[in-house]
């Protein structure tokens, strides 16, 4: 399909500086614009282009999406850092915008902030120093994890998300257990 694009644009370059009459830049200019389309989507606008074995070609568009697309099959549901698995419980004593997080989880969410805190503050002389003081959990930690979270929002997930709703911002509490 890019070899089509390619092929109809190189076409209606020549044409056009052959200077050939009107009606035939303008059937290439269509013919281009077909082209494109089929790339982007194919089979969206009339029939759709097929290969050597009569089967439709893949658009970019069917390349993205649909479970076998780029971002089912190869993006989501991979590890990433600063996230964290958990399951959800009630908390009576929580506002509804709030969510309860476990200490030990919180520590290692809010890990890179509660680290600058504790430069910033002058708690650390520098990272290394901080990172030695979150590994040990020593008291100024929980007292920069409390301010850190205080400042950054997290996101809750409830599988499968299946519209918008299925992850909300909540602010965090931090609790224990």
């Amino acid at each position: 399909m890019y070899r089509r694009v390619i092929n109809r644009n190189n076409r209606l370059k020549r044409l056009m500086q052959l200077n050939a009459p009107d009606i035939i830049v303008r059937n290439e200019k269509r013919m281009l614009q077909e082209a494109v389309d089929a790339l982007i989507d194919n089979g969206r606008r009339g029939r759709a282009v097929t290969g050597a074995n009569s089967r439709a070609l893949k658009s970019l568009s069917d390349m993205l999406k649909g479970k076998q697309g780029r971002f089912r099959q190869n993006l989501l549901g991979k590890r990433v850092d600063y996230s964290g698995r958990s399951v959800i419980v009630v908390g009576p004593d929580l506002k509804l915008y709030q969510c309860g997080v476990p200490k030990e989880m919180a520590i290692e969410l809010f890990r890179p902030f509660v680290m600058k805190k504790l430069v910033e503050d002058g708690v650390a002389n520098n990272i290394k120093s901080a990172k030695k003081m979150v590994d040990k959990q020593r008291t100024e930690v929980w007292d920069a994890l409390e301010v850190v979270i205080k400042d950054h929002p997290v996101m809750l997930n409830r599988a499968p998300t299946l519209h918008r709703l299925g992850i909300q911002a909540f602010e965090p509490v931090l609790v224990e257990g």
